[in-house]
Formats: structure tokens, sequence, C-alpha cells
């Protein structure tokens, strides 16, 4: 399996070691299934099958991350500028750590447009896309850095300024008490500065401006300014040559006098240069060299303020290339001597502890997990845990994890570390308890599926490792249950896990990254028939209308070996990607499939999703109307409705989407995306009220397989007043759908409370991230004066949930029983989550007035 870091070794010829052959015989019957009575079977599959431990991850994992980013909150209201920067950043460090992709984004987008202007980064595709729509794109793309930087000038006037500014030291050294004074000749050889260089100095005296000259000179006018302290004609330099950085070359050359000369606003422009090429530019040494042996003065002339985020950025973009590198511990060591709070530093301490502890340096790794603790990252302890165990302290380790679970609230990766540290029921009673606490947690999964595989229980393996790719589409787990389907020679279902893999990361390698994924597919794919062009399709549509997205990610990624209609292969991929809750490699199939669209309306529409999905509604939009100008297609109209529908709250839009989603089905297209349309159809007319008119749209779509139509015709029956029938049809989903949680909610809306609370345990016990369940088990409880019972339902997913709505509902309930601070601290939270949410901003301003 893979963790946090790749293994020391990726070479290929590393495949005959693991020899999966042995596993992939040619002639099935030459390789036993499992059974009892297999030894064979039985020690491959221990040496086929491992899991390793789960990684120290260099995140924030505060104990109670609610009780931080209250802190936070409190704090954004009172900071500065700069500061607000730094605690978004920090924001979002926490919601890294606690796995939340969207609110991630929100926090650094955040971060950002607090930021000072010369910190940012563009995307360079949706800089391209925004122009396109004719919209300024200075937002994302490279600046104007000089123009960030605001001009001082002191004096009552512009020539006061510019005599003062450029040459007062100047008149100091030639009219005061210096031997130069006596002399009628004064010589300037010695000060590097030509007589052209003088010229254009002099006409600067008049003009206050340097046109028309070329960098070499000023770079020679730069140094004579910072030398003579010539204010004003060395930032007239700095901005002039600041404009003129244009490549990486040009940047590493020009930040050597900029750090030299003290020049902020070229080395700002050189540092953009090398933002913008990152990762590459951290394969030249001389690009990592300036970063890695900066000083604090360098580092400030480098980013002034931002000098934390620079090396946040930076030790991240490293840890992806190479946690083990000598560049990334330098960043890190920089990181540190960048931060300015306890909370900056214990992160420093804690990401710089966790790489040395990946190259095994483990008395340095010790000493920075002790500091991080000492700041008050628990979670650092499980840092030193390890570190007892590798030096055979096995019963510290132990002891170690049993007085952190005692002494605080304790977390589902608390027990899960303790479970490293020892044998048998104890182990497997923690790792069932950290999975109560924390089903998010992968490792306790994997570890009972492997162990139930090496008592030859193959079919239990298979079902606990289900458990969590049903709700959570983690590389290592589809890792190991590829392997458990080849133990039990089901080359069919290992092909698909492979191809899913693949889809997720088309460079990723199995078994501790010594095989590449894509060598492992090939050698499966011949055990398994080929299909035909026309077998793909009817595949297709059996997992589309099964509700089976990870079986439909397969055959897409097979379809694609073909070379036909890629981009709207790619498009349908990025579809699924997004339904199962991967923005990252949705985002990668877009772009692809933008650039093999077959012509230019459906690239147009593809350009649309991508500025749609990146919250660019109107720029989508646009996109999608040239796109019918072009050609009238269903998916030009479709995307224009779905973004209307979906941007809009004013109800007299609903007549357009409809006219809209008419049009679309219209023209030509599969069944696939036609079942989607009526069903985005039926849910604008139940909106209107509109029912007779919803379920025919959802009859309709059912009759081409479109499962999920039963969800809006039951809403459609209830609406009615026929609750019964809403059950039914909700039942029909549950029976058709292989990935039912959804179902299970849906239908608990339509049943008495013992049959809404069977469903709902049954939502939590399939997908235990959604969090409606929670909410009603919490308001139920609340119902019957089980106040402690209720907060304790909502707390139990907000340990490992960052929810607003969680968190909302636990805030009233503390205001309820009279926790002012407890409700305080919920609220502060939850506008961490979405500072612009009305409920939450009143009952926040209630609270408040409250508070002691």
């Amino acid at each position: 399996m893979r963790a946090f870091l790749p293994s020391d070794s990726c070479k290929e010829t590393q495949l005959n070691a693991l020899n999966p052959q042995s596993w992939l015989q040619v002639e099935r019957g030459k390789f036993s299934k499992l059974s009892s009575s297999c030894t064979t079977a039985s020690s491959s599959i221990e040496s086929f099958i491992k899991v390793p431990e789960p990684p120290i991850v260099p995140f924030f994992k505060p104990v109670d991350y609610v009780e931080v980013l209250a802190q936070i909150h409190e704090e954004l209201e009172s900071c500065s500028l700069q500061e607000r920067s730094n605690l978004y950043l920090l924001q979002f460090q926490i919601f890294r750590g606690l796995g939340e992709t969207k609110l991630m984004r929100r926090s650094l987008r955040s971060a950002w447009q607090k930021a000072g202007t010369y910190e940012k980064q563009g995307e360079e595709l949706i800089v391209d896309l925004l122009a396109t729509c004719n919209k300024c794109a200075q937002e994302f793309g490279p600046m104007d850095v000089a123009s960030q930087f605001p001009v001082e000038v002191d004096g009552a006037s512009q020539e006061t300024a510019e005599n003062s500014f450029s040459f007062s030291p100047l008149h100091a050294m030639l009219n005061g008490y210096f031997n130069e004074s006596l002399c009628e000749d004064i010589d300037l050889s010695e000060n590097n500065i030509s007589p052209l260089g003088l010229r254009t100095i002099s006409v600067f005296s008049v003009t206050g401006c340097l046109s028309d000259v070329p960098p070499d000179l000023l770079l020679e006018i730069l140094v004579f300014a910072n030398k003579f302290c010539c204010e004003r004609l060395k930032d007239a330099c700095d901005r002039k040559l600041a404009s003129s950085v244009c490549t990486k070359d040009d940047a590493v050359e020009l930040m050597e006098y900029a750090i030299e000369e003290n020049s902020p606003v070229l080395a700002a422009s050189c540092l953009q240069v090398f933002l913008h090429e990152l990762p590459d530019c951290l394969n030249d040494e001389r690009v990592v060299g300036i970063f890695s042996h900066a000083d604090r003065q360098q580092r400030l002339i480098m980013a002034g303020q931002a000098c934390f985020s620079l090396y946040c950025l930076l030790s991240e973009v490293a840890m992806n290339l190479d946690p083990r590198s000598d560049r990334t511990v330098c960043f890190l060591e920089q990181l540190i001597e960048s931060a300015e709070t306890d909370r900056q530093r214990l992160l420093a301490f804690h990401q710089l502890g966790c790489v040395r502890l990946l190259r095994k340096e483990y008395d340095e790794a010790e000493s920075l997990f002790e500091r991080a603790v000492g700041l008050g990252h628990v979670y650092s302890i499980a840092g030193l845990a390890r570190l007892g165990y590798i030096k055979g302290h096995k019963l510290w380790s132990y002891e170690k994890l049993s007085s952190v679970i005692s002494s605080v609230n304790p977390l589902g990766w608390m027990y899960q570390e303790r479970s490293l540290y020892c044998e048998g029921d104890k182990r497997w009673e923690d790792l069932k308890k950290a999975t109560e606490l924390d089903p998010t947690l992968t490792y306790p999964y994997m570890y009972r599926a492997a162990s139930l595989t090496m008592k030859q229980n193959v079919q239990a393996a298979l079902g606990e490792i289900n458990r969590v790719l049903g709700f959570k589409l983690a590389l290592e787990c589809l890792e190991l249950r590829f392997c458990l389907y080849l133990a039990n020679e089901d080359y069919k279902a290992a092909l698909r896990d492979v191809q899913v893999i693949l889809t997720l990361s088309p460079d990723y390698r199995m078994f501790e990254g010594r095989v590449a994924a894509s060598q492992l597919r090939t050698l499966v794919r011949e055990h398994v028939d080929n299909w035909t062009t026309a077998d793909c399709w009817m595949q297709l549509y059996d997992r589309w209308s099964s509700v089976d997205d990870i079986g439909s990610l397969s055959v897409i990624y097979q379809m694609l070996e073909s070379g036909e209609a890629k981009g709207v292969l790619y498009f349908r991929q990025s579809l699924l990607l997004l339904r199962l809750n991967c923005p990252d490699a949705a985002m990668r199939s877009l772009e692809l499939a933008c650039q093999h669209a077959s012509n230019e309306h459906e690239r147009l529409v593809y350009e649309g999703w991508i500025l749609y999905d990146t919250g660019h509604c109107e720029e989508g939009l646009r996109k999608a109307e040239e796109s019918i100008r072009t050609k009238r297609s269903f998916e030009a109209f479709f995307l224009k409705a779905y973004a209307l529908a979906d941007s809009s709250m004013d109800f007299s839009c609903s007549s357009t989407v409809i006219s809209l989603l008419e049009n679309a089905l219209k023209c030509p297209s599969d069944n696939l995306r036609k079942g989607q349309a009526l069903n985005n159809l039926g849910s604008v007319y139940v909106d209107c009220g509109k029912l007779d008119l919803a379920a025919d749209c959802y009859i309709n779509a059912l009759k081409i397989r479109h499962t999920r139509a039963h969800q809006g015709l039951a809403r459609v029956h209830f609406l009615r007043n026929d609750k019964a029938a809403a059950y039914e049809e909700m039942t029909k989903l549950i029976e058709k759908a292989k990935n039912n949680a959804s179902a299970y909610e849906k239908r608990s809306e339509y049943c008495d409370r013992d049959l809404t609370k069977a469903d709902l345990e049954m939502v939590t016990q399939l997908d235990p991230l959604r969090v409606y369940p929670y909410r009603y088990r919490a308001a139920v409880l609340m119902d019957s004066s089980k106040e402690k019972e209720a907060i304790a339902e909502l707390s139990r997913a907000i340990a490992f949930k960052a929810d607003l709505h969680l968190l909302h509902l636990r805030a009233a309930f503390h205001e309820h029983v009279g926790d002012v601070l407890a409700a305080l601290l919920d609220c502060r939270a939850a506008l961490s989550i979405d500072p612009n949410h009305q409920e939450m901003l009143e009952l926040h301003s209630r609270v408040n007035s409250h508070e002691p």
C-alpha cells in the first residue's frame, strides 16, 4: 500500500521480487483458490497483502478543532490585514487535517484575498478562459508588481522631493566636512558608475523618471543609488527593473541584486516568476539555493510579512516532489525560522519532525516532536510513540497513548495509534474504538480486512474493505481490495479496481511504490475477455442504472483506450468523479475533455463547466451561450440550464430553465444524459408545483433506466399525500442502487418514527459522513428532554466532520441549556466554515449578547 510518502526504491526491477505472475497464471487452474488446506496460497497472501502502519501525517490536528477555529474567528475580528491572511492560512491547515477539501479551498481563497497582492498566484487555465469571456484576469494572472507597492515621497513639492531623495546624501559629501569637499575635482571612478550612468542620473534629477534605460544600466544606477542613499532614484530603478523580469533566468539573476541592494519590488517580481513555475522551478538548484540560504533580512526582502506563507507553500511542494530530500528539510527549517506565533511554530516543528522520521533521523525527529508537543500539539505525541516503538520501547509507547486518552476527550487517531503497540484482542478493541470515534480512518478497515484474509475468510475481508469504500474512495483501500480480488481469482473485479486507481492517479505505484499500477493492469487484462465498443456501452448503461459509480468509472477508463469520442468520455468521467467527491481528479478530467473535444461547440461547453466549477458562474453561462450560437446541442443547453438553476434563488427563472431543458431534450444525445435532463426537469416542475408534469418526467426517465428518478417520483407521491407510495418508490431505488445511503436517508422521510430510526441507522452505517441522521437523532433526544444525549450525538459527528449544520444545531442546544460559552465557541467555529450564513450570524449575535 502507498503510505504518506513513497518507499526508498521505485525500481521496476523490483517487480520480479513480488512475482505477481504467481497470482495471474494464464491457465487459471494452475493456481488454487484460498482454502485452509492450501499452505502455499496462505504464504503467498502474507507476502502479497501487507497493510503498512498508518503514517504520521504532517498536518495540524488539534484535540479540539472547534475551539481553535473559534479562537481564529475571534482574532479575525480585530487583527491587521497581514495577520488576517496568516489566520486564514492556519484555518486552512485545520481543515486540511480534517480532510475537508472544500473548506480548505475556501480558507485558502480568503487568505489569498486578504494577502498582499504580490503573494498571489494564478491559475493559468482559468486566466485564459476568463480572458476569452472579456473578464479582467489581473486578479489571477501575473501582475504588475510595482503597481502594488505605494510610492513614498517626503517633502512639500515634487521638486523638493526629487532633490531631497535623490541627492541630499551626495550634497553632504560634496559640501560637508569631508576631504573631498576641499577638492576642485572629485574622482568618482571607484564608485562603479559610468559617465552614461551619471548622465542618466542627471536627467532623472530634472525629469524625475527613467525612460528607455537598458537593464544593465539600471542595475548600475541601482547599486549607486543604494550606496549613496538616493532613495527616490533607487525606488525608480527598483520598479523599472521589476517590469523587466520575464523568465526564470531573469529572476535568478535579478533576485541576487534585489537581495543585495534591498530592492523589494524587484524581489517580489522575481518571486512571482518562481511561484508561477512551481513545481518545475524547484528542480533548478539556483532557485532552491535562493530560498534555502536566505537569512531573515533576505526573506523579508523577498516576501515581506508573508515569509511564513511563502515557506508553507514551498515546503508543501517540496514534500509532494520528494519528502526525503535535503531541499524539503531546508524549506521546513526556513519555515521554522519564519514562524512568528506558537501555532505557526508547532505546525513547522511537527512537519519537519515527520520528514526527519521518514529520513530515519530519529534523534532529530524526537526533538522536533517534543517541541511541537511543548507548544500544545498533542498529535505530535503519535510521532514520539512511533519513535519509542522503533527504539524498542513498545510498552512506553502504549502507556504514552494511554495517558493521552485518559487526559483529553479521545479521538479516533489516538486509539488507532495505540493499537500498534498491543496484540490480539486488545488491538481489535482499539481499532473498533478508533472506527467508532472516527470512521474516516482507513487503517482499521484495512487491518481487519488483511487479518480476515490471513484466516482464509476473503468474503468477510471484502465486506470490511467495502464498508469504507462505500463512502470514501481511498486509493490505499482500492489497492487492498485489488489484492483481495486477485486472491479470490476474481479478475474482472480486480481489473475494475486497478482501472479506477489509474483514473484517480495515472502514475500511481502499488506495493509500497515498487510497481506501477499500469503494469499490474496489463497483467490482469490477460485474464479478462475483451469488450467491443458496443459491449462497453452496454456495461456502462448497466452500471449507471444500478448507481455503481466506481464500476462506471472503470468502464469509461476502458472505453478511452478505443480512441473514439475521448472528449465526451472524459466529460462523463468528470461527472462521476464529482459525484464521488474527487474534485481534483474531476478537474483534471475536464481539462482533458477540453483538449480532446471533437469540435468548437463541444470545447466551449467543457470550458463552461470548468468556469462554473471554479466559481465563475456568469462566465460559464457565457460559454454555454457561445456554444449554442455555434451549434444547438444537448450539453450546451444542459449547462446553461444547470448553471442558471443553481445560481439563481429567483423562481422567476424557472420558466427559462424549463425551456432550456426542453431544448436540450430535443437535441441528439444518449439516454444516460437524457435521463439526467428529465430528472432535472422533473425537479424544476416540482418546485413550480406542476406535479403531473414532474411525474411524467420521472416516469420517462425511469423508462430509459435513469434509476435515480425513483427519488423524484417518491417526492411527487409525498406531495400528493401518498406517503405509502413514496416509501415504496424509495424501496425500489434501494433494491436497484449499489450505493444507496442517500436512498435510505430519503426514504426515512416517508415512514413512521421507528422505521425512520432504522433507515437512518443504516445511513450512518453505510456512510457515516452524511450529517442528517445525527441531526435527526439529536432532535428526537432533545424533544425527549435528553439534552446531554442530544449534544453527545452531535459531538460524535463533529469530532470528525466539520459541518455548519451540526455546529449550528449544537450551538442552539448549548444556548437552550444555558451554556453560553460552549454556544459561542460553536457559533464562531461555524462562521469559520461559512462566514455569511445568515441564521448562524443571527444566533451568534444573540449568544454573544449573553456572554458574561
